[in-house]
């Protein structure tokens, strides 16, 4: 297996990973009870981590199939090259470190990670018409 597609198969457990730390978040304030059950009516969260957890979820998400696509185009042409590598490794750092700063409330530096994992993206799809 190349290396992108450990990063790839990286990414998709950092999206696993994403979806369980806001529902732990909930489960922490809401209680297990609430957790094993229908969930009808969701009461407001208190807890602005929650939200940041499931905005940064989301943010993952909406990237997320541009780079999938991006590094199976790339390793089923035969385009991986060092382009394709760093873009790999820079969107699932960058993925990584974007969590703590937006459930932080970090402002700017979390946008600039945002910018660093989006170059990564850029390169690797660039990589795929040169």
């Amino acid at each position: 297996m190349t290396t992108e597609l450990t990063y790839l198969a990286a990414v998709l457990v950092l999206a696993l990973v994403q979806i369980f730390l806001p529902a732990g978040a909930r489960t922490l304030e809401f209680g297990s009870k609430w957790n094993a059950g229908a969930r009808d009516q969701t009461p407001e969260s208190h807890n602005p981590v929650i939200g940041r957890l499931e905005r940064a979820q989301a943010n993952l998400y909406e990237t997320l199939p541009l780079f999938i696509g991006a590094v199976l185009i790339a390793h089923v042409t035969g385009a991986e090259s060092a382009l394709t590598l760093w873009g790999t490794a820079l969107y699932f750092w960058a993925r990584v470190a974007y969590i703590p700063l937006y459930a932080l409330g970090v402002p700017y530096i979390r946008s600039l990670v945002w910018l660093v994992s989006l170059a990564g993206l850029i390169m690797i799809i660039t990589a795929l018409f040169i």
